[in-house]
């Protein structure tokens, strides 16, 4: 495909403004052709009129088509080979193999969307069956399941520009769940976008989905969002991205004439805990993962753990000099783009420059500008100055963590019971500091949306149990996640249906269980028949 740097509006391509702009290589730093141009206002309402108009035609259409079309979205991406993973290396930086991986994740999550919808019983159907004879009233007859949402509009992601951009997991659980998809591609890889939007629109053209159901702005523009968030056809948002962002569409969604849902996944320190006896037996080992997850890409994952806490005691400067060796001995990596490394040295420069914080080692080549290079950097303090300074707990979205040094058992809960929402923490820890420190998981469990032991956060599993969020402000709902299959249930909502004949109601709620999924009826979960 040559890049055309226009937008999708449905199964048409539209450049009606004046604005354009181009993707930016940050390792070799030029510019990248063609020219991509900006969305008008008038194109979102163009492709909003188009999803709304595709909703009830998409919520209806069989579920083995639905799944047929995510897995046409999956082969395509697949078949796009080397001309996809290419324009990501120039458009990101990133190496070829982390994109390799990145593309396998995006299409396992597709697929793990396209068997969800086939099997079919993500739509927690419940069935309730009328008792004419109960007194002092009959019972009614209550059905009740998840329906489609609405048209979505998502934001794709500047640190993943394959699994969490134009067909990654806000996008595969959408159309998974019925309903058509605005998304705004990230400016920091339109090219990647271009190409990746073209196969989600060649494979709904081949399995005839209903024209609408997807759509791809060009949207460097603030207001592009916002207008596509306010538009009265949008019934829900999601985002990955910064924490003002995700702030930001979330007001602007609660103060529509119809509120809508942000599900907005935002800043994260992620903190690691070392408890004492896990230190001396193994604070090597530890360390060189620990480095490897504060660095992996360059600190651009929001599973990153930019916060570690530890107690005074035998092991833990065993752990400090080993980082402090990978640190001083760590290559400065190419950032995304300039602006990600701007704010990185920003935040960096702020933290050196609090009281009681001290630089333990900094990568000891220094990183080159011109190919948006950042360094690595360890922090130190201890939990008296990081309690008394909120900003400490702020997401430093780059290579650099910060070690917190707590005297005792006591200092460690209490600086637990400080933390804000956050996406996970990790545990490093033997059965012994398990007995000892068991009161810090119940803590946590009210700080974060997934618990990691002995293990560090980056690295997501895609699959059915997977938890990816938090309370707030990691996420703007923490009983949803935005990885794994549970992810769907963002994008639908219950309809319940009371005394209707059963040849008017939804396949998932009949009598007869023709699809053969698990149902609730009368309080106990089956495959049978209703009166089966």
């Amino acid at each position: 495909m040559n890049l055309q740097g226009l937008n999708f509006i449905g199964n048409e391509l539209s450049g009606i403004g004046d604005e354009t702009f181009f993707a930016f290589d940050p390792l070799r730093n030029k510019q990248l052709a063609p020219a991509f141009f900006e969305a008008e206002l008038s194109e979102v309402d163009w492709a909003l009129d188009k999803a709304e108009e595709a909703f009830l035609e998409t919520r209806a259409i069989s579920v083995a088509k639905r799944a047929a079309f995510l897995r046409e979205i999956a082969r395509r991406l697949i078949d796009l080979g080397d001309e996809l993973i290419n324009r990501a290396m120039y458009e990101t930086g990133l190496p070829e193999a982390r994109l390799v991986g990145e593309r396998t994740r995006a299409v396992n999550q597709i697929l793990l969307f396209a068997d969800l919808v086939g099997e079919g019983s993500w739509v927690e159907a419940r069935i309730d069956t009328a008792d004419p004879e109960r007194v002092p009233m009959p019972k009614p007859d209550v059905r009740r399941m998840l329906r489609s949402l609405g048209p979505v509009a998502v934001f794709g992601a500047g640190n993943f520009p394959l699994a969490f951009s134009v067909a990654g997991g806000d996008t595969a659980s959408a159309l998974a769940a019925g309903n058509p998809v605005v998304i705004t591609a990230h400016p920091a890889h339109p090219g990647t976008s271009e190409l990746v939007a073209g196969a989600i629109v060649e494979a709904a053209l081949e399995t005839s989905m209903p024209e609408g159901v997807f759509s791809m702005l060009h949207g460097a523009r603030h207001g592009i969002g916002f207008h596509l968030v306010c538009h009265p056809a949008v019934k829900a948002v999601g985002f990955t991205g910064s924490l003002a962002g995700g702030r930001a569409l979330f007001d602007a969604a609660a103060s529509r004439d119809t509120p809508i849902p942000v599900y907005a996944e935002m800043g994260s320190i992620n903190p690691v805990f070392l408890l004492p006896g896990a230190l001396r037996n193994r604070a090597a080992e530890i360390a060189k993962g620990f480095h490897q997850s504060v660095t992996l890409g360059v600190g651009q994952f929001c599973t990153k753990p930019g916060l570690v806490i530890a107690v005074e005691g035998e092991g833990l400067q065993r752990f400090i000099d080993e980082v402090v060796k990978l640190t001083d001995d760590y290559s400065p990596g190419t950032m995304l783009h300039s602006g990600i490394r701007e704010a990185y040295e920003s935040a960096v420069a702020g933290v050196e420059a609090k009281p009681g914080v001290d630089v333990l080692a900094r990568s000891k080549t220094p990183p080159e500008e011109s190919r948006t290079e950042a360094a690595g950097v360890f922090f130190g303090t201890k939990a008296a100055e990081f309690l008394a300074d909120s900003d400490l707990s702020a997401e430093v979205f780059g290579p650099s963590t910060l070690l917190v040094t707590c005297r005792s058992r006591e200092e460690v809960f209490w600086l637990a019971k400080t933390l804000e929402g956050h996406l996970t923490s990790t545990l490093h820890a033997t059965e012994e500091d398990l007995r000892q420190f068991g009161d810090l998981v119940p803590i946590l469990e009210e700080k974060v949306g997934r618990l990691v032991l002995n293990g560090f956060p980056t690295g997501v599993e895609v699959c059915h149990a997977m938890h990816h969020g938090g309370p707030y402000p990691a996420t703007t709902d923490v009983r949803e996640t935005s990885v794994g299959s549970a992810a769907i249930r963002r994008f639908a909502r219950p309809v319940c249906y009371q005394d209707f004949p059963d040849t008017v109601l939804p396949v998932e709620l009949r009598n007869s269980n023709s699809r053969g999924i698990w149902r609730l009826i009368n309080g106990e979960f089956t495959r049978d028949d209703v009166g089966g």
